[in-house]
């Protein structure tokens, strides 16, 4: 059962942070960005990084990614923990977790993509936690962390309180090798925003965030894994979701949101916030009218089913979520507020 969440303490300045790698210990094969988010976590924030056994090695085993867990939630001088980076096996972990131990020493996780499957459990534990900003990726950004997710993470990680997201004028798509010294000391190009679009009823919602990565959030129901039985424990939720660089086909996003639909759980969101849709991957390298595309059928996707199942949902795509740079963080279980006649949104850290 799903208990009210509450606001994990904040660490401060000078504080020891958990890395852990709960999903890909992705540090042991590209150590630079890696490095580079840690000494910004250091340099610019001010935190004391503590790595674990699994954080830098590739091919360990969930049990050992759950030790790691615990140990970081359970000692009392770590007083946050972040994510490395993202993965694809995660859903194996959770069945090691010890939900008491979680409960009873409450910490702030910032972590995205997979990191949806602990994000979700954390829910399950009625614990806030934080959608976004791994190590590696944001943090280790090439050239300079990206002025917009700075702020955003120094808000989340410090202070406590309204923060209003902001759309970004200009946006990185394209990525560039990481095992290249090169990638790391030039600013990555970017292309234009073009702002948030607004679909739906024009009213203002606000209420507690689920959600996360499209396609792992459907890993989890099919396996039955940290979502209400009873879809009625999200009336008057905001829904926010995003997709991953495997770039999932409109008929997939389709698949999944209609899944949810048949659930029952769709409808029960009165408001949804679509990440940026990522249009470009190192397999699939999407280039001009192709990502415009792929980003407007996602769209076109999204609101099919929501004109099946969710007819009442307003909608903002394109919100400076997930698998886009810059990154807002979003808190899970938090309090979010979108005003649909203002053109808002803003999110209690």
């Amino acid at each position: 059962m799903t208990v009210e969440p509450v606001y994990p303490p904040k660490p401060s300045p000078g504080d020891r942070v958990a890395v852990l790698s709960p999903s890909s210990g992705l540090p042991e094969l590209f150590p630079l960005p890696y490095e580079l988010g840690l000494r910004r976590l250091r340099e610019d924030f001010g935190l004391e990084p503590v790595e674990y056994p699994t954080t830098r090695k590739m091919g360990t085993t969930a049990r050992e990614r759950a030790d790691d867990i615990h140990a970081a939630f359970a000692d009392p001088t770590v007083k946050a923990v972040i994510a490395s980076i993202g993965g694809d096996d995660q859903i194996t972990v959770l069945p090691h977790l010890d939900r008491e131990l979680i409960r009873a020493n409450p910490k702030p996780f910032f972590g995205w993509s997979d990191n949806t499957n602990l994000l979700a459990y954390l829910w399950q534990c009625g614990i806030v936690a934080y959608h976004g900003a791994s190590v590696m990726c944001e943090l280790g950004r090439p050239g300079a962390m990206a002025e917009q997710t700075a702020d955003s993470l120094r808000a989340a990680l410090f202070t406590s309180g309204p923060y209003e997201l902001r759309p970004a004028e200009r946006f990185r798509d394209v990525d560039l090798p990481w095992d290249d010294p090169a990638t790391l000391t030039a600013e990555p190009p970017t292309e234009p925003a073009g702002g948030w679009l607004w679909h739906g009823p024009e009213r203002v919602v606000e209420g507690r965030s689920w959600g996360g990565n499209v396609e792992i959030l459907s890993w989890l129901l099919m396996a039955d894994r940290e979502i209400e039985r009873d879809p009625s424990a999200y009336d008057g939720c905001v829904l926010f979701l995003e997709t991953s660089e495997e770039l999932p086909s409109a008929d997939e996003v389709f698949r999944i949101l209609r899944g949810m639909g048949e659930r029952g759980l769709l409808g029960r969101f009165p408001a949804l916030l679509m990440g940026r849709a990522k249009s470009w991957s190192f397999t699939r390298p999407l280039e001009g009218d192709a990502k415009a595309a792929y980003g407007r059928e996602q769209r076109e996707a999204v609101l099919r089913a929501l004109g099946t199942y969710a007819p009442e949902t307003m909608a903002v795509f394109d919100v400076d979520l997930g698998h886009t740079d810059p990154q807002l963080v979003i808190p899970y279980g938090g309090t979010v507020r979108v005003d649909g006649p203002a053109r808002r949104i803003t999110v209690t850290y």
